[in-house]
């Protein structure tokens, strides 16, 4: 009683309480095979491709030559056709007149047939090989005539090329049970069944060891171009890091030393006007907030997942606090806003504060001293910028730039399809002008 129910609990069982029969699904899973690739790939129309060119020999030929020898595979089949041809009618009986070469031509179609319909050309294939052997003087062609032969042949090794190993092995079982069905039929002499299945066994051996070495090399090249890839992806990670590592330790820590010094210059010395004490303030906030400016850049440019914090992206909403800030560091700028202010999508509204920001950082730099002016337009098609200078006033010399931020501002321009112009004024001052469409809300949504 153990040992019976230790059985029952060891053995697998269906939801109907039969166990379950591998054999079983591995004869269904055959058929199914043999269904898909014979049968109903039998009238798919699959022409054969011409032959690559790119191989290490064929690259070195002429080019009117490389396209000859693309062309090979279909010149192979056509020669075996011919000889098939040529087989098959010295085979067939002359007596029946026309319906020899009929009977001829039957192989040699399905070798041709090989070119665009590989299942279907073995199926006719199959069949004419007894009309031919049944045609011919005496039935001792039977299973396969010469022609016959060669034709079938010729159509297993090329269709079993086009195909995959399943279907070669499927052909030669195929094969070998119409050669256990036809030979008794005939008289015995000079049977064909052994010659024919024998070459044919190993013609399909050759191609489906071609077939395994080929899907192996291409796996293989598969896992290096994606080993390249990763060690590709690893080194730029590793040069990311190393440009954050050194911007962190030169412009992190000098921007810093600013903040600290900033916070620590009203204390030395006594009773300091507001006006110093002020302008110490905003250049510790400003310092401090381009420490956290570039302390998230840094993150971005150090990992590749890095999940950036979820503070808000400055809008135009915030431009009055900028140009507050910058009145504050000596620059007297006025803000004019032209048509009914409306919320705009986040990437133009980023981007337009952004050139707003560069652009008074330019003003600081190149006319120190200077006015300024800031034109928010928000017209029908988008929103248009303009922020002009005068030129520089006062003793502070203008402090030389890189030029990266007039290529920065046209960069997030031409990335939103805007216009951008960037010049000297007839007064010696500078202006920027800025055009970012903005499509209308209806356009939007039929879009």
């Amino acid at each position: 009683m153990y040992v019976t129910e230790t059985t029952q609990t060891m053995t697998p069982r269906r939801d109907d309480g039969r166990p379950h029969d591998s054999e079983m699904r591995v004869a269904a899973d055959a058929l199914r095979g043999l269904r898909q690739d014979l049968i109903h790939d039998a009238s798919v129309y699959r022409p054969l491709p011409p032959r690559g060119t790119d191989g290490p020999f064929v690259r070195r030929l002429p080019a009117g030559l490389r396209r000859c020898v693309a062309w090979t595979p279909h010149a192979v089949v056509a020669v075996a056709a011919f000889i098939t041809l040529l087989s098959t009618y010295f085979d067939v009986d002359g007596s029946a007149g026309p319906l020899s070469v009929l009977l001829a031509l039957l192989p040699v179609a399905a070798v041709l047939l090989t070119l665009v319909r590989p299942a279907g050309a073995f199926w006719l294939s199959l069949a004419a090989t007894p009309v031919v052997a049944l045609a011919s003087e005496p039935w001792a062609g039977l299973p396969w005539t010469a022609g016959t032969g060669i034709a079938h042949w010729t159509v297993l090794t090329v269709v079993a090329a086009r195909t995959r190993p399943r279907t070669a092995a499927w052909m030669w079982a195929i094969t070998a049970l119409y050669a256990f069905v036809a030979e008794p039929l005939g008289d015995g002499y000079g049977t064909s069944s052994g010659p024919v299945l024998v070459l044919s066994a190993m013609s399909l051996m050759v191609v489906s060891l071609w077939h395994v070495r080929t899907a192996a090399r291409r796996e293989v090249t598969a896992e290096r171009t994606v080993t390249a890839h990763e060690r590709s992806r690893r080194t730029l990670l590793e040069e990311r890091t190393t440009i954050a590592r050194e911007l962190h330790d030169v412009v992190a820590h000098h921007m810093s030393v600013v903040a600290i010094q900033a916070e620590a210059a009203p204390y030395r010395v006594e009773n300091p006007p507001p006006e110093l004490e002020q302008a110490f303030v905003t250049i510790r906030e400003n310092a401090v907030a381009a420490l956290t400016e570039l302390r998230r850049v840094l993150g971005v440019v150090r990992a590749e997942d890095y999940e950036a914090p979820d503070a808000p992206q400055p809008t135009l909403a915030d431009l009055d606090r900028l140009l507050e800030n910058v009145r504050d560091t000596g620059l007297d700028v006025e803000k004019a806003v032209i048509g009914a202010v409306r919320e705009l999508p986040q990437g133009v509204e980023l981007s337009a504060y952004r050139i707003v920001q560069e652009a008074l950082s330019n003003s600081l730099r190149h006319a120190p001293g200077a006015a300024a002016r800031v034109e928010v337009a928000y017209v029908l098609g988008g929103l248009g910028l303009r922020i002009v200078n005068g030129p520089a006033r006062g003793l502070v010399k203008p402090s030389p730039g890189s030029g990266h931020g007039i290529t920065g501002m046209r960069e997030r321009v031409t990335m939103l399809n805007g216009e951008m112009t960037a010049g000297a004024t007839d007064d010696g001052g500078y202006e920027v002008a800025v055009f970012l469409p903005v499509p209308a809300a209806g356009a939007e949504e039929r879009a």
